[in-house]
């Protein structure tokens, strides 16, 4: 007897992703290793000393860990309300962090000693870094101003103002200690100096809240992170727009630098990290995250890269080199050890057995078969339909459903299975058709479906139920907006054609352009609105 062959439901390949140095390079990054803290996590940094600490920033605290124990290692935790922006200096011997005490604290990292307390500002202080100088500190509160801060003798020396909103980013020049870049929530970044005055030298509009600015190590350019969109900047010429980067669906949340400079990552919400190309702007990987990401940070020599996210998870991915262990490389395969057990009358056969004494055979894995499978073998079309129209596969498999659909179709039994159905049934069949009709993978398969359910039920649509008259009633909607998509584009294709021929002729290309023609939308799809209509 012939066996059942089962419902292709691998109708559209997946095309394989393109193979380049980068997604190699960062693939190496190692399962994460995730820890678990109380609140969101607001900031991340890496300590530039051997063995690289990174201190994070959550609550009430900041806590320095170890990337290769993933043990926290210092605890600084003299704040009394939320602390916000921990950053080491240069050196890694100290760290600064504001907090929502309007407070700017500098920590002695080793003795985990607070050494200074720097006053002035009225509002929660969200960001704070040494200059590059390693005695000045800048500081971003949302009093809407921008402090200077001198270490020794812990007076403010310089404040910009000019915002009108909370302050929630910042960046000191890598190149200038008196150089500082601010990004604020009414959508300015604005470009201070204090050798000047408190005005600003320039102001560049970002288009969205700002929630993150960096400096390139040059010092030449900078990068400003908001809403969707992250946008690169020329600070020598006044703030000219370079390129803009639209990669992310959701909020940016964070950017950093990576590979010495030659990397930049950026971080959402939408729970993605895009890596970009510094030389080009264009996005060369993508890691994904479980949850939205608040702050991010790369070691040196990207060795490890930590991310925190919006549900208080701080993720630790370290890189893995140097070849797999040979155990993970073997291939598992099960065998059994069965030439003891299994009889011959082969005297050739049996001599091999006597001098190997086993048989070696590969262990079988048994496919399950599936709901529809079961039913199409029993010839129970209706039912097959009925067990792919569930939620379930509807909503993340629908090219099951049209797979089946199509298998109804060779069978000569769709008709049966859409048959005698009640408003329900119908409905979510209609529901179905109206929500993938448009896509171009199930186009051909839904409009045969369509034109066999208007065959059914044509005649007799006061009978199947309010609901499912007005589904029948968008579904015609619905194929006439694709048939006035399917126009326009044919009328921008003649348009495109017109203008490349114009172009071969000025160049003096004598060879006639062979125009592509897309195919006209479907009659049956005519017909049916004409129908329903």
């Amino acid at each position: 007897m012939a066996t059942f062959k089962k419902t292709n439901t691998k109708l559209f390949s997946k095309p394989s992703q393109k193979l380049t140095p980068d997604t190699e390079y960062w693939k190496k990054l190692g399962v994460p290793v995730l820890l678990k803290e109380f609140g969101a996590i607001d900031y991340v940094d890496f300590s530039p000393l051997e063995p690289n600490y990174f201190a994070v920033t959550c609550s009430v605290r900041v806590q320095v860990y170890s990337a290769l124990t993933k043990q926290p290692v210092k605890n600084l935790n003299k704040f009394r309300e939320t602390a916000y922006g921990g950053s080491f200096r240069s050196d890694g011997l100290l760290l600064c962090a504001g907090g929502q005490e309007s407070l700017v604290r500098l920590f002695d990292v080793e003795s985990k000693s607070l050494l200074r307390v720097f006053r002035g500002h009225s509002s929660a202080v969200h960001r704070c870094f040494f200059t590059s100088d390693k005695t000045h500190v800048a500081s971003f509160s949302d009093d809407k101003t921008v402090a200077l801060w001198d270490v020794p003798s812990e007076n403010k020396l310089h404040t910009f103002t000019g915002h009108d909103d909370y302050v929630r980013a910042g960046a000191v020049s890598p190149v200038s200690p008196t150089t500082v870049l601010s990004g604020c929530y009414d959508r300015q970044v604005r470009m201070f100096d204090a050798r000047t005055s408190s005005d600003p030298v320039f102001i560049v509009d970002h288009g969205a809240p700002v929630e993150s600015v960096l400096f390139l190590p040059s010092g030449g350019i900078f990068v400003s992170a908001g809403g969707t969109e992250v946008r690169v900047w020329d600070a020598l010429t006044g703030g000219r727009l370079l390129a803009r980067l639209c990669q992310h669906h959701k909020t940016v949340t964070c950017l950093c630098l990576a590979s010495d400079g030659r990397r930049l990552l950026s971080g959402s919400l939408d729970r993605h990290v895009k890596v970009y190309d510094v030389s080009t702007y264009r996005p060369v990987h993508t890691i994904d995250y479980t949850s939205p990401v608040l702050s991010l940070a790369v070691s040196q020599r990207d060795a490890t890269v930590v991310a925190g996210t919006v549900d208080g998870l701080v993720s630790i991915r370290r890189r893995e080199e140097g070849p797999a262990p040979a155990a993970a490389r073997r291939k598992k395969v099960m065998y059994r050890n069965v030439g003891d057990f299994l009889p011959s009358n082969n005297l050739a056969q049996d001599t091999i057995l006597s001098a190997s004494n086993k048989i070696i055979v590969p262990h079988q894995t048994k496919v399950k078969e599936t709901k529809y499978d079961a039913h199409l073998r029993k010839f129970e079309y209706s039912k097959a339909l009925d067990s792919v129209l569930v939620p379930y596969v509807v909503n993340k498999t629908p090219h099951v459903t049209v797979a089946l659909f199509q298998e109804l179709s060779r069978r000569r039994g769709l008709g049966n299975a859409l048959a005698g159905r009640d408003g329900k049934s119908l409905s979510s069949i209609l529901r179905f058709i109206i929500r993938y009709i448009g896509d171009y993978r199930f186009t051909r398969v839904l409009i045969v479906v369509a034109d066999t359910l208007l065959d059914i039920y044509g005649d007799y649509l006061s009978d199947v139920g309010p609901e499912a008259c007005q589904l029948f009633v968008r579904l015609a909607k619905k194929l006439r907006e694709e048939e006035e998509l399917t126009d326009t584009l044919l009328s921008l294709q003649g348009a495109m054609e017109m203008l490349l021929a114009g172009s071969m002729a000025g160049d003096g290309n004598t060879e006639e352009a062979k125009p592509t023609t897309l195919q006209p939308s479907d009659t049956a799809r005519q017909n049916f609105v004409i129908s329903v209509s």
